[in-house]
Order: structure tokens, then sequence, then C-alpha cells
């Protein structure tokens, strides 16, 4: 098993390597508005410590979010191009379930929560490391406060609204060594994986115009 582990759900530009046993090669930079440049370098600078080719590559194991849909969308489409090209399978993780997996925290329950803009968090409930409780949502910190009240809390979201999250544990921002680790264990057990499609969980902010003008000739 050789398993490239990707993941642009959040403001981290994150790939790791995994050898079915451990991550050999990892990387990690925060920076929410250049993913789709940062990505591809980095692959090649995992490939290239852990001394592996792309076409030793047995799996791919991407972040299907939720996240902002410009971000995230460039780590799925790297993922589909990378089976395609090497005819691998494709399998997605949670970002919120990487984010949980990594977590400081010795038992549950606790909430992992990202920053979705638009004063909202992506959230969800765990009662440990690798068990989610509740879906993926997004939802804004006052209207859950009464669900998450007196849980720890992993994740920039929590960070940035203390008020709704006083007690968070690192890590900030999810790293794709902790997916490459969590996909392997549940591949190694038989377990199943999400196919690698986006949770969104809203619509983008781009709209099509409801009024506007035609400039093609009749």
């Amino acid at each position: 098993m050789l398993l490239l582990a990707l993941d642009t759900a959040t403001p981290a530009v994150t790939v790791a390597l995994h050898d079915g046993t451990d991550v050999i090669a990892s990387s990690s930079q925060v920076d929410a508005r250049r993913h789709g440049e940062l990505l591809l370098p980095a692959v090649d600078r995992v490939l290239a410590e852990a001394g592996r080719r792309l076409d030793a590559v047995t799996g791919i194991v991407v972040g299907i979010g939720p996240g902002p849909y410009t971000g995230l969308r460039v780590g799925l489409m790297t993922a589909d191009t990378f089976g395609l090209a090497l005819g691998v399978p494709v399998h997605g993780v949670c970002t919120l379930d990487g984010l949980a997996y990594a977590a400081d925290i010795d038992e549950g329950p606790f909430v992992v929560a990202t920053d979705a803009r638009r004063k909202e968090v992506y959230w969800a409930r765990y009662a440990d490391s690798r068990t989610r409780l509740t879906d993926p949502a997004v939802d804004r910190p006052a209207d859950i406060a009464d669900q998450v009240a007196g849980l720890p809390a992993v994740g920039a979201g929590a960070l940035l609204y203390p008020d709704t999250f006083p007690r968070v544990h690192e890590p900030e921002h999810v790293s794709a060594a902790a997916l490459a680790s969590l996909a392997a264990e549940r591949l190694e057990r038989g377990g199943e994986l999400p196919a690698p499609r986006p949770l969104y969980l809203r619509r983008p902010d781009a709209q099509v115009p409801k009024n506007y003008k035609v400039v093609t000739p009749k």
C-alpha cells in the first residue's frame, strides 16, 4: 500500500504519503488564496522526500470537506486526475474526521469546527477520535451554543468564536498525514470510505445574475 493523501478544504494545503504502516513524508502550508498554486509542488516535494515515484502510488485519499467551493474543488479535481492517470482508486475522507483523528483529546464527546466564513462554522460532534455522532453541518456559532456547551472543541473555527467554544484543543488545521493514517486504518480493517465527492453544504458565493443584459445578436 502506498497512499497519496491531500486536502484543500481549509486554508491548509496539505499532502502526505502513507505506506500502510506509517506516514513516510508530509507537507502542510497555510494559505487560503493559493491552493491551486501550492498543491502540485507539495506533491512533488513529498514524493521526493520519500524517494518514491508517483506511479508507485496504489491509492489516493482526498479530504471531501466540508469547505468553501473554490478551495475544496482544487483538491478533489487533482485527486480525480491522479486516480484516472494512475488507474488507482480515489477514497474520500471527511475533513472534519481528519481533525478529530489528530485531536489531542483523551476521550469524548467533543466538537470539530472549521471556518465556514460568513460568520459560520462547519462542524460535527464526535464520541471519540474515530467516531462521528452527527452529520457535518454549517451554522452560526451562537445558534449551536446549547448543543456544544461544555464540550472541548478542535479546529480553526472554534478558535474564532471563544464564547461558543471556550475549550479549544490542537490541531488548528487538518493534516493530510492524519487523513492518510485514518484511511489506511479503515482500509486495513476492510471498511468503506466515502466517494470523493464534495461536501459543500451550501451554494457557492458566485451566482448567475437574475436580470443580465443579452449582448449576443438576435
